[in-house]
C-alpha cells in the first residue's frame, strides 16, 4: 500500500470528484450549464460549428475560474489584487537612490577637486 504526500502541506487539495476539488467541480458544471445554454439559446439562428466555438468560448472562463491560480491566488482573488492596484489604487512608483557612502565622501571629493582645479589654472 503506498500513500502519496505532498512536500508542501499549502498544495494539498481534498478531492471530491473524479480528482477535482469543490472549487473546480463547481465551476466544471458551471462551464457545462453555460455551455449547453448557448447552444440552445443560438441553435436556431446560426450553423452547427459556429454554434460550437460559441459554446467552447463561452465556457471556457467560466473553466479556467476553477483552475487557475497564481501565486497561491485564486482567479477570483488575482482579478481583485489586479483590478485594486491598476485602476482603483494606482501609484506612481518613484525610484531614488539612496548613496550612503558617496554622501558621506562628497564634501572631501569637493574640495579635492576644488584643490586640484586651482593648481591646473
Amino acid at each position: 500500500m503506498e500513500v502519496k504526500i505532498n512536500r508542501e502541506i499549502r498544495n494539498y487539495t481534498e478531492s471530491m470528484f473524479f480528482g477535482l476539488s469543490m472549487r473546480q467541480c463547481v465551476c466544471s458544471l458551471l462551464a457545462v450549464v453555460v455551455a449547453v445554454g448557448l447552444y440552445f439559446l443560438l441553435k436556431p439562428y446560426v450553423g452547427t460549428e459556429t454554434v460550437s466555438w460559441m459554446c467552447v468560448l463561452g465556457a471556457a472562463p467560466f473553466a479556467a475560474l476553477g483552475f487557475f491560480t497564481y501565486h497561491g491566488m485564486t482567479a477570483e482573488q488575482f482579478i481583485w489584487a489586479w483590478l485594486r492596484s491598476e485602476l482603483l489604487e494606482p501609484r506612481e512608483l518613484r525610484f531614488e537612490s539612496s548613496t550612503l557612502y558617496y554622501d558621506i565622501l562628497k564634501p572631501g571629493m569637493d574640495k579635492r577637486e576644488k584643490e586640484e582645479y586651482k593648481r591646473h589654472d
